[in-house]
């Protein structure tokens, strides 16, 4: 089995020495996505806001590796404040349907926003 990066220009770039994404076999591994823009402006207001963003940047960069959330089987959440794990479970609901991932939710020190949010898909039927 080899590995393959996935890159993707619609998303920032990776902030240190790795990819947006790799596909080894029939899994593909989202690395953690947060609330910035294309350009690594950071995504400003509410946790709202900023949750949707980040989901919307994971939702990308699994479209990149011709997958989607619907792929998802194993989803890590990193909230700054667990005060937020409502209003996320709510968005996660939206993006990731109910009971359908395995999942673990962190309180962790982020640097300078809310949430971050990894991933594993499974694609088996994935040619490539």
């Amino acid at each position: 089995m080899s590995k393959q990066p996935i890159f993707c220009d619609d998303v920032n770039k990776p902030g240190g020495p790795f990819t947006h994404a790799v596909r080894a076999g029939d899994f593909v591994y989202l690395s953690g996505a947060t609330p910035k823009r294309a350009d690594g402006t950071p995504v400003e207001g509410d946790f709202v806001a900023q949750a949707r963003a980040t989901f919307d940047n994971l939702k990308t960069v699994a479209e990149a590796a011709d997958a989607s959330l619907d792929d998802a089987v194993r989803v890590g959440v990193y909230l700054r404040s667990m005060d937020n794990f409502q209003q996320m479970n709510a968005l996660y609901s939206e993006y990731l349907g109910d009971r359908t991932t395995a999942r673990t939710t962190l309180q962790a020190d982020l640097p300078g926003f809310e949430i971050e949010i990894d991933a594993v898909l499974y694609t088996p039927s994935h040619e490539g």
